[in-house]
């Protein structure tokens, strides 16, 4: 009988993209594998090739019950914790899961694991899939290093979101400007300046979400009556973006979720990432086949965070954007 397995990480897109991967190394080839993931996110397992079965679970303790009844009736035999709260890691414990991986670090992970792995990621020596196989392979006591596999992420046609935005296929760039703050970013006017020297020969879709606003705004203003820059900020579900960033000539992104879905679609993209070691590409990069990563040599913060980022011109974005060939796909 094989064995069930029980993959968990309660985190942000970029996070889950980086650790959904793991499942296809061929130690888990006969497994009978199931997500846990956090609410609000299943556009990615759905959209995974292949499809992923998974439930979606509320961060707070409140899905406490709901995830013991799974691991009552599913009955699995490992548990691997990429990254969970204290309840998880209880209701593990609670129902008598025998294998309990994690990583060890805070209190409840000494408490309620029983085959935990010390890690140090905020070191950022290697990537976030690669820490993430680590701890698969020290679950099931594999000794021997292997290749981590990348995920692939597939769009649906969707091709009534060309006709709404009036864009065609490898015609446009887009620019997602906005992030959720747990890296520096590029300086708004540099995405400004990228626009203006792309618009002779892209038009632009610019993508975001209202939590984007931030980002957004003094860019939206800026190209409020060029038609050629089209807003989508709010507009579009996960799949449709899925299919605007797969039929992109190319994507500009910072560290957020949207370089790793596109990378993950086999979108070219271009990353714009800090140099500070706990936000480092070498850890967070985008992973796929047409992946850029721009960032500035810098890993102390001798300057202001805006003036080191300032080091990536909008000029060499533009450049990079320039050398890509036409027909690549």
């Amino acid at each position: 009988m094989s064995k069930k397995v029980l993959l968990i990480r309660l985190d942000k897109i970029g996070d889950l993209i980086c650790t959904m991967c793991v499942d296809q190394v061929s130690f888990l080839k006969d497994a009978d594998v199931q997500w846990v993931i956090a609410k609000g996110l299943a556009f990615v397992p759905k959209n995974a090739d292949p499809e992923r079965p998974f439930i979606e679970l509320k961060k707070d303790k409140t899905s406490l019950k709901e995830l013991r009844e799974l691991l009552k009736q599913w009955k699995p035999d490992v548990a691997v914790s990429f990254q969970a709260p204290w309840w998880v890691h209880y209701a593990l414990w609670a129902e008598k899961v025998p294998v309990r991986a994690g990583v060890l670090s805070q209190w409840h992970s000494f408490l309620f694991l029983n085959k935990g792995l010390r890690q140090k990621r905020s070191r950022a020596e290697m990537h976030e899939s690669d820490y993430n196989l680590d701890l698969l392979r020290h679950a099931f006591d594999i000794q021997e290093s292997i290749p981590c596999p990348k995920l692939t992420l597939k769009a649906k046609r969707n091709t009534q979101i060309f006709e709404k935005f009036h864009i065609h296929k490898d015609e446009y760039l887009v620019i997602h400007p906005g992030m959720a703050g747990s890296a520096l970013n590029w300086p708004i006017p540099f995405y400004i300046d990228l626009i203006e020297l792309a618009l002779p020969r892209f038009k632009i879709a610019l993508t975001g979400t209202a939590a984007d606003e931030p980002w957004l705004s003094e860019i939206k203003d800026r190209f409020k009556n060029e038609p050629r820059v089209a807003t989508m900020q709010g507009l579009l579900s996960a799949e449709e973006l899925f299919t605007v960033l797969e039929n992109s000539f190319a994507v500009i992104a910072p560290s957020t979720g949207v370089a790793h879905m596109a990378a993950s679609l086999s979108a070219r993209v271009l990353g714009i990432y800090s140099p500070i070691r706990v936000q480092h590409p070498r850890r967070w990069a985008a992973r796929g086949r047409y992946v850029q990563i721009f960032a500035p040599t810098k890993e102390t913060l001798e300057e202001a965070p805006v003036e080191i980022m300032k080091q990536i011109s909008p000029e060499k974005i533009w450049n990079a954007i320039q050398s890509l060939p036409e027909n690549w796909r």
